[in-house]
């Protein structure tokens, strides 16, 4: 597992051995993610929910991301998370927690402009931590969802609409957008 572009471009990142607290994302999905994204990156607010090793929030950092927000419920996850930001040289515009994600959000004050979700698969997170989501995503933001492919999640989660969803083989990525006061709503085909 390795950053795939920006600063850190290269940089080798360390992860939990086994599956069962941390599932990296494949390199083929996660350019694809940061591709959607590319244009929202510079100067973004990120909340990496479920972090696991830190790839995702580490990649919208070494892209230009001006700070990230790390959260996972598992210390030894987030220890890794942490040993990673330092050896990519991002530990300066990081924060890495350790909680539950539902009860951290209920009690988070802060504004994200783009929350990356990689929840393990084929227990429901996804749909149950949305709408907890939705009230940490500032106006104009994006929320990214990896899932496993026969996922159904809802066309609207709060002020959260659908934009699209793709298919990169078993894994699904689902875009989810606030919109501002002055944008139409709608959704793009897929």
């Amino acid at each position: 597992m390795r950053v795939i572009a920006g600063e850190a471009r290269g940089r080798r990142l360390e992860a939990l051995p086994g599956t069962d607290v941390t599932r990296p994302t494949l390199d083929q999905v996660k350019e694809a993610m940061f591709s959607i994204v590319q244009f929202d990156l510079p100067g973004a607010r990120v909340l990496d929910l479920f972090a696991g090793s830190g790839q995702l929030g580490i990649e919208a950092l070494s892209r230009g991301a001006s700070r990230c927000v790390f959260l996972d419920q598992n210390r030894d996850a987030a220890a890794v998370v942490m040993r990673n930001c330092k050896a990519c040289g991002l530990f300066d515009r990081s924060r890495v927690s350790v909680g539950d994600a539902a009860r951290w959000l209920s009690a988070c004050h802060e504004q994200f402009d783009l929350v990356l979700l990689d929840p393990p698969f084929r227990q429901g997170t996804l749909a149950e931590i949305l709408p907890a989501v939705d009230k940490v995503v500032a106006p104009g933001g994006i929320v990214l969802c990896e899932s496993e492919a026969n996922l159904v999640l809802p066309a609207e989660v709060g002020g959260l609409t659908l934009r699209k969803q793709y298919r990169y083989g078993r894994v699904l990525l689902w875009r989810y957008t606030k919109p501002r006061a002055s944008e139409p709503e709608g959704r793009e085909t897929v």
